[in-house]
């Protein structure tokens, strides 16, 4: 930015650039300039903005207007200028003024108030009065003339306050300077304009009565009476009862001008100035340190390293209620106290206290200001002369100032020190990015305690002999507690005064009130963790508690943005925001980019909320919304994962926000392995409160996924889940496609009984109900079934009814379909083509097989299908291998290698390499052949039962090619492991 900017508030707002006035638009745009310049510097967010304009009810269309007023305002303040490098800045959720405090009035404003304290305090009335009426001289009318509007008259109303208690102060020096007559005269005019400000009436009575005047002084003493009376129906303040008083007696000491007395220094000793008699003593106002404090080693290590230099350091220890804040910061300032022999000062802010309102900068300052010794009479009143006040009583000190409890940034930042060699600590359960970002405090953000220390912490109140004498209860107590300090402690104080009471007896109270937090309640609210928790969430906006109650029907492990959007029903903008609330204070984790969760505790907590505040018919209605998200998002990515026929779904609920993926395969892939542990759950959840037609739905969506892994034992479970489901529901269709998932699940379990009825009972029903796509399927699996069994006339017939089948329905809908269900038509052709070719190589008939699998290859390649192309290379790969063709064999079965390593599906690798090392064998390469059978059996070892990893017939070929007397050459091809292909990617 080279060229000299000006900017004005204190008055109308304008804006010059060198001389030249600039047009800054209409009102509106003036006013998002103006809510910039009075952040001063610091960052503003949009949604700030917004409501700066247009208030609680901004059109939909705010943020949209917003970014049209910063261009504008960018155009017109640097015609010629980039973006990029504009004084308006871009940041993550909002704007940024890049102007020095010289081009701002009101930073030169402050300014010349802080100068003037500072002037104060060195007993210079003179330069007090000049660096006043110097600032005010900056005032050019009403601050923020000319736009309207509730921000804009609220911070109308901060400005002109400060205007008057600098008025007030200047007066004040005047008076000490013996300008008695001039200033009663200046006092006439502001008390008319300000009838109701005490301090004017104060100044002019003072001055009237050194100017001789006293019964002048005392009539307006009397007036103010009456008009307080009259208007507000109170008696006056004690400062203008007390004036009174002394004009009253005579009081000599009001005749004497402070000018020409030494003027009352405040004085805090330190190491080098040791206290003498009356001098105030050093405070040293820290809390005990907890007698039992464990862990935190990391972050104590961090701390003591930021605080290695010489300038000012402020520390920024945030976390979750009850996670140890403010041990935390106890332990560490006691542990460098040493290192401040001008003294520790303690503040608890109560930003989150039930019992009141957080404590007033103003109030906290005054009574820091106190402790180092101030006259409380002659402190001022307003808050930027506070502050000063103490930076200057700081200067040259080595201090240190634990702020406990803050409730934001603004209670914090004019409580820091100035001085080089002091250290401010502050606790929050909000992060406090503002004080990160603008005032360079170091974040320290508390996680509950790791396994470990928790259990260090219960040994530690509770002798180690007892918790290793129930280990297993220990762990559960840990569990319950969700590792959290506080809860622990309360767990622990429990089993300490009922010795008597085994840890078995205790976990198990924890365990009969895991749905509630009864068993944390001992009757002191502060370690009453509902009370703790409830500080937090009594603090937040209502749409930020709702969804933060609502959470708690969630049925996963973790949430995306999209999914807490369709949960309250609001838009994705306004859900960012208030995610972004819960995660400030602690209420919510972003453990990962994108994915937010809380601990058990709050997640009870947020369940009890829910039930006694939210009526039935809403809770209903949000958990309808979560279960649609999850149903039509997992659909969405189906579609683009796989050739299954579609089943018919109700639309989602209004509200809800299904997750799009565009034609991105693999992101539709990558959703349901993020989502997996989430579906699971909904299935669960959706069962359990009777939402058959998610459940069966839900378990429908998934199963392809779920196969693909080799999650069978997952699988099998939600589709038995889903069964009751369908039953309940008494609903063929959807018993029809439940039964055709056992019948896949249970193949792939090597259950080929149950395979088969399974399989021939889906198709009779979705014959009943005349599903032609569905029942095409269901002869798919019992090609793949009846091969298992080792029929393998049954599977080459079902194989070609299966083509048949799906020809036939493509060719009836080919004029009904659109370019994605035709690809996912030529999936599902691939896959028929590619199951006949592999029964033909079950009767022998290889060339045949060749022949069908060439054909299905061709359409893998045309759609990029690297499942499907893994699959048919391994069947070319196994007739090749039968023709005697092992070059080839092997050839093709690198390529089902390489196919299968793109879809990350490992039992497909395992197969795959089992079948490589085998006509590695047989072509006479038993190196190659122990390379391919070894990482084969790594990934099935690693795979294990979960997987159906049979690992026995590869350490047999194993141990095979290790015995040298053994002179094997050739293996048959085997019979391989692989079940309908149902996903591609």
């Amino acid at each position: 930015m080279d060229e000299q900017f000006r900017f004005a508030v204190l008055g109308p707002v304008r804006a010059w650039r060198s001389s030249a006035e600039i047009d800054l638009g209409p009102p509106q745009q003036r006013l998002v300039l103006a809510a910039l310049l009075l952040a001063e510097g610091s960052q503003v967010v949009s949604s700030e903005l917004v409501k700066a304009v247009w208030g609680c009810e901004a059109p939909a269309s705010a943020f949209g207007v917003l970014r049209t007023y910063i261009h504008r305002l960018r155009k017109a303040l640097e015609p010629a200028g980039d973006t990029a490098a504009s004084v308006i800045r871009s940041t993550a959720d909002g704007y940024q003024l890049r102007i020095s405090p010289q081009e701002l009035d009101l930073s030169s404003f402050r300014e010349l108030l802080a100068q003037a304290e500072q002037a104060r305090c060195a007993g210079d009335d003179k330069g007090v009065a000049g660096f006043l009426q110097e600032a005010l001289s900056l005032w050019r009318g009403t601050a923020l003339a000319g736009v309207r509007g509730d921000y804009a008259q609220a911070q109308r109303q901060r400005l002109e306050a400060l205007r008057l208690s600098a008025q007030a102060d200047r007066i004040a020096a005047e008076l000490s300077l013996g300008d008695h007559s001039e200033a009663a005269a200046e006092l006439v005019r502001l008390v008319a304009e300000h009838p109701l400000d005490e301090r004017f009436r104060e100044l002019l009575m003072l001055a009237l009565y050194r100017s001789g005047r006293q019964a002048a002084a005392l009539d307006t003493y009397r007036e103010a009476r009456t008009l307080l009376a009259n208007e507000l129906g109170v008696d006056p303040g004690p400062a203008l009862q007390t004036m009174y008083q002394r004009i009253l007696r005579a009081d000599t000491r009001l005749t004497t001008s402070p000018a020409t007395t030494a003027p009352a220094q405040v004085s805090v000793p330190s190491s080098r100035n040791p206290v003498s008699a009356g001098a105030s003593p050093v405070p040293a106002q820290l809390p005990p340190g907890l007698p039992v404090f464990v862990g935190r080693d990391a972050e104590l290590a961090e701390l003591h390293e930021s605080t290695s230099g010489g300038t000012v350091v402020v520390s920024a220890i945030s976390g979750t209620a009850g996670v140890g804040k403010t041990a935390f910061a106890v332990h560490w300032a006691r542990q460098v106290a040493d290192r401040f022999p001008d003294g520790q000062l303690y503040v608890n802010l109560r930003g989150f206290d039930p019992a009141g309102p957080p404590v007033s900068p103003q109030h906290a300052l005054r009574t820091v200001l106190e402790s180092l010794g101030a006259d409380a009479h002659r402190l001022p009143q307003n808050i930027d002369s506070l502050a000063a006040r103490f930076r200057t009583l700081l200067a040259g000190k080595r201090m240190l100032l634990l702020l406990d409890n803050a409730r934001d940034a603004a209670q914090v930042r004019p409580l820091l020190p100035g001085a080089p060699g002091c250290l401010a600590i502050v606790t929050s359960r909000s992060r406090l990015p503002g004080l990160v970002a603008v005032d360079g405090a170091h974040p320290v953000d508390l996680d509950v305690l790791s396994v470990p220390e928790a259990r260090e912490l219960l040994a530690r109140r509770l002798t180690t002999g007892r918790i290793e004498a129930e280990p297993q209860a220990v762990e559960e107590i840990i569990s319950r507690c969700a590792r959290l300090p506080l809860a622990l402690a309360v767990a622990a104080a429990r089993a300490a005064t009922r010795p008597a009471l085994s840890l078995a007896a205790i976990a198990a109270e924890l365990r009969e009130s895991a749905d509630g937090l009864d068993a944390f309640h001992d009757g002191d609210t502060a370690a009453d963790i509902r009370a703790v928790f409830s500080w937090s969430y009594q603090a937040l906006a209502p749409d930020a508690a709702r969804l933060f109650r609502f959470l708690a029907l969630h049925p996963g492990p973790d949430i995306t943005l999209p999914a807490a959007a369709g949960l309250v029903a609001l838009p994705l903008p306004r859900t960012r925001q208030l995610l972004t609330e819960l995660v400030q204070v602690h209420l919510l984790e972003e453990h990962v980019p994108g994915r937010y969760t809380s601990h058990d505790l709050l997640r009870t907590y947020a369940t009890e909320l829910t039930h006694t505040l939210d009526p039935p018919h809403e809770v209903q209605a949000a958990r309808r919304r979560i279960l649609d998200h999850y149903l039509h998002s997992a659909r969405e990515a189906l579609t683009l994962t796989g050739e299954r026929a579609l089943i018919t779904m109700a639309p989602a609920a209004e509200g809800v926000r299904v997750e799009t993926f565009g034609a991105d395969t693999d992101k539709a892939a990558a959703w349901f392995t993020a989502e997996q542990a989430v579906l699971l759950a909904a299935v669960e959840q959706a069962a359990a409160h009777h939402y058959d037609g998610h459940t069966w739905q839900l378990a429908w969506a998934m199963a392809n996924h779920l196969h693909w892994r080799g999650l069978w034992q997952e699988h099998e479970a939600v589709h038995h889940t889903a069964m009751v489901a369908a039953r309940r529901l008494g609903d063929l269709t959807a018993q029809a496609h439940i039964h055709h998932g056992l019948s896949v699940v249970t193949a792939a379990r090597d259950r080929g009984d149950e395979a088969r009825v399974h399989a021939e009972r889906a198709i009779e029903l979705f014959t009943e109900v005349d599903d032609m796509r569905a029942r095409a399927e269901c002869y798919r699996t019992l090609s793949r079934v009846a091969e298992q069994q080792g029929d393998p006339e049954t599977a080459l017939a079902a194989a070609q009814q299966y083509l048949a089948l799906h020809r036939t329905y493509a060719d009836h809908d080919r004029d009904d379909t659109d370019d994605t269900d035709d690809s996912r038509g030529l999936r599902a052709t691939a896959v028929a083509l590619n199951m006949v070719g592999w029964s033909h190589s079950q009767l022998g008939q290889h060339q045949q097989a060749l022949d069908h699998c060439r054909q299905a290859l061709a359409l893998c390649q045309e759609l990029d299908c690297s499942t499907g192309a893994a699959e048919t290379w391994g069947n070319i790969g196994y007739a090749h291998h039968h023709l005697g063709h092992y070059e080839q064999a092997v050839e093709a079965y690198r390529n089902a290698v390489d196919f299968s390593r793109r879809g990350d599906f490992h039992w497909m690798i395992a197969e795959a390499l089992t079948r490589l090392g085998d006509a590695h064998l047989s072509f006479g390469q038993p190196n190659a052949a122990r390379t391919a059978w070894v990482e084969a059996l790594d990934i099935k070892e690693q795979l294990g039962a979960g997987g159906a990893a049979d690992t026995e017939p590869l350490r047999t070929r194993l141990c095979r090619l290790a015995d040298p007397g053994d002179s094997v050459t050739h293996v048959p091809a085997p019979r391989p492991n692989l079940l309908p292909p149902q996903r591609t990617r």
